[in-house]
């Protein structure tokens, strides 16, 4: 026991070499604080980074003049877009009111052109105009059958065939009912032209039936 007391006594400087080194060292990088009663460092400098402003502070106008934006923006409002909005507004009031009034305008049947008398040109226009207007809507007609078989189409896919028979059927019996009355007839087609047809069509059924 005697013996091991010196040993003992060199081991307990040696820690206590160490452990002052290490704490000067700590001392110089800054991690370790300073001797009792020293103030910490601060953690940043509150003059090189200020605080923001509690509020927004105040656009400062560089001139006296007005904004022309603004100037263009009032005036497009007054000029054009609240007479317009006022005028739309009127109409839509009106036609609230008076529903009935805005169908679409349907004319009266008048004779064909084969029940005119010969030598009445009122009855020759009339019968024209009713037929421009059948050729116009029979071209409508054939518009929305054919969309909606492109519609059917698109939707079934590479099964179209299948599903959306009725839809095919139906344009091709619709596009050959316009192809046999109007079809043939050119850019300046006509009642009496396509009159004219029909006279020639049921000519060469008698032929082929006789």
């Amino acid at each position: 026991m005697t013996s091991n007391s010196p040993l003992r006594g060199v081991l307990r400087r040696m820690r206590h070499l160490e452990r002052s080194s290490v704490e000067v060292e700590l001392q110089e990088l800054g991690i370790l604080g300073q001797k009792q009663g020293a103030k910490m460092p601060q953690d940043y400098e509150k003059g090189a980074y200020p605080e923001p402003p509690r509020q927004t502070p105040a656009v400062d106008k560089q001139t006296a003049l007005p904004n022309p934006a603004l100037i263009l923006s009032k005036l497009f409002l007054y000029t054009v877009d609240l007479p317009v909005t006022t005028f739309k507004d009127t109409i839509d009031s009106i036609r609230s009111k008076n529903k009935g009034v805005y169908y679409h305008q349907k004319f009266r049947r008048v004779p064909d052109l084969t029940e005119c008398q010969e030598g009445d040109y009122p009855c020759y226009y009339e019968a024209e105009m009713q037929w421009r207007r059948d050729y116009k809507v029979d071209q409508e007609i054939v518009k929305v059958i054919q969309e909606r078989m492109r519609a059917c189409q698109q939707r079934e896919g590479f099964s179209y065939e299948q599903n959306c028979a009725k839809e095919i059927q139906q344009f091709k019996e619709v596009s050959k009912n316009f192809q046999s009355r109007y079809g043939d007839l050119g850019a300046y087609a006509s009642a009496r032209k396509c009159l004219m047809k029909q006279k020639e069509r049921m000519m060469a059924a008698q032929a082929q039936s006789a």
